[in-house]
């Protein structure tokens, strides 16, 4: 009788979740176009910028001083390491809600939404903050080369397999959020990562192997301090123009980061929901869509390669239409050269599309810093912190939001423009040929703008 009377008495349950639930019906047309409109008069504007003053524009300014003894790097390692498995014993040992427990929140708010944009948007952090090179170091020295050589020919092509597989995870995994679940996953491949690196040397694995280590090189090539040991700060991007063609393995990276990034965003959309036959309002959960997501996310990455291929293609042909030209610039070596001007829109992309997780789950981040194993803590003071999802309430406020987020994908577009022109003046004999090869790519820059302001105004069902 016990039973049958809670069964008969059971009500609507209410809960939440960190991720976004929010439809976002503001009239967005009005801001889509200026967006699209801002991008074109950027590039109409740019292809009639003199070459020396494009270049004066990228030049960046030397700082005084040195960077300092490479001891310092290998003690923040250490330092890093050390708060990485205080993080995994709490991600075992704390709650289990990924909400309150803070190994989840570090990872998925402190490390991917904090610290890529940071490094995006200054210089390469990760070398000071990786959890490996320190110990690396402490075991073997600096000048162990590994038991094994890894084949030149493979490239980076291991790391971005590995990328390949976080991002599956990430984006199709069930619980990607559950504290056991993630920090056996991140233990094992910190382990995995020191073994390979007493394979092959920590410097080679580091820089070919280490998904992480290199998604934030190229990433911090969009700072204003740049990936390089050189110490210099300038315009955003500087640091993209390099006259040596990245790999190709690199050059791919950089496409399936902005792969990544756009269907992560679409994966939520109702027409997306609505295009695997969902009903948004009932999203049955993320179980029930993992290999609709691992398709999307694959055909997501391979279809951009194939566009951005087909556009350097087209420009290379634009270009050799003019009677002056001499020579031939195959279209591997174009995707070499400018796969890495995609890199500030996919930055642009990243910060926009986590801004209102960053505003939300980043209460619930200092609120677990302040109480690290939930016992009632007040750690700093931060342990009574309130969460509060108000500024989500209020049209004013979702505008505000809305607008920054277009804003932040204007910019990375028009950065990306600029930095796409000065490397077509580098890679073309001429400003004609430049100018004619860039036709494709500025078709390719205006329709993924008004595609990634679409995906920020589009409606949500996750």
């Amino acid at each position: 009788m016990a039973v049958i009377l809670l069964l008969v008495s059971a009500s609507q349950a209410t809960a939440h979740v960190s991720e976004q639930g929010l439809a976002l019906l503001l009239p967005t047309d009005f801001y889509i176009t200026s967006g699209v409109l801002a991008v074109i008069a950027s590039i109409i504007l740019i292809s009639v910028t003199p070459k020396a003053l494009v270049a004066r524009i990228f030049r960046p300014l030397a700082l005084p001083g040195s960077e300092g003894p490479a001891w310092i790097a290998d003690v923040t390692s250490l330092v890093s390491m050390a708060v990485f498995f205080a993080l995994v014993y709490v991600g075992f040992s704390g709650p289990r809600d990924p909400l309150t427990n803070l190994f989840p929140l570090v990872i998925w708010v402190g490390f991917w939404i904090i610290l890529f944009s940071t490094i995006g948007l200054t210089t390469n952090l990760w070398r000071y903050l990786n959890p490996w090179t320190g110990f690396y170091t402490v075991l073997f020295g600096r000048d162990h080369s590994g038991l094994l050589s890894l084949p030149q020919r493979l490239g980076a092509w291991p790391g971005l397999a590995i990328f390949a597989a976080f991002c599956c995870f990430y984006i199709a995994d069930p619980a990607p959020l559950d504290p056991d679940r993630l920090a056996a996953i991140v233990l094992l491949y910190w382990v995995f990562t020191l073994l390979a690196m007493i394979a092959f040397g920590a410097t080679c694995w580091m820089t070919r192997g280490e998904a992480f280590s290199i998604l934030f090189d190229l990433m911090s090539r969009v700072g204003c301090l740049g990936h390089s040991r050189k110490r210099a700060v300038g315009l955003p991007g500087w640091d993209l123009l390099s006259t040596t063609p990245m790999p190709l393995s690199l050059a791919l990276f950089s496409i399936v980061i902005l792969g990544v990034g756009s269907f992560d965003g679409l994966k939520e959309t109702f027409w997306w929901l609505g295009l695997i036959g969902i009903n948004p309002l009932e999203f049955p959960g993320r179980s029930y869509v993992i290999s609709s997501s691992l398709v999307g996310l694959g055909a997501s990455c391979i279809g951009l390669i194939a566009v951005f291929a087909a556009t350097m293609w087209l420009g290379e042909k634009l270009a050799n239409m003019d009677a002056t030209a001499k020579q031939t610039v195959g279209v591997g070596t174009l995707i070499r050269r400018f796969a890495p001007t995609v890199l500030p829109i996919a930055l642009a992309y990243h910060m926009s599309h986590f801004l209102i997780t960053f505003l939300v789950d980043g209460q619930y981040l200092l609120a677990a810093i302040g109480d690290p194993l939930a016992n009632g803590s007040n750690l700093f003071g931060l342990g009574q912190i309130r969460v509060t999802t108000g500024f989500l309430n209020t049209p004013d406020s979702v505008k505000a939001i809305w607008l920054t987020q277009a804003s932040i994908v204007v910019a990375g577009h028009i950065l990306a423009v600029m930095v796409a022109h000065h490397v077509a003046l580098d890679v073309f004999a001429n400003t004609r040929r430049a100018i004619l090869s860039q036709i494709p790519i500025a078709a390719f820059m205006i329709a993924y703008t008004f595609f990634g302001l679409w995906l920020l105004a589009a409606p949500r069902g996750i």
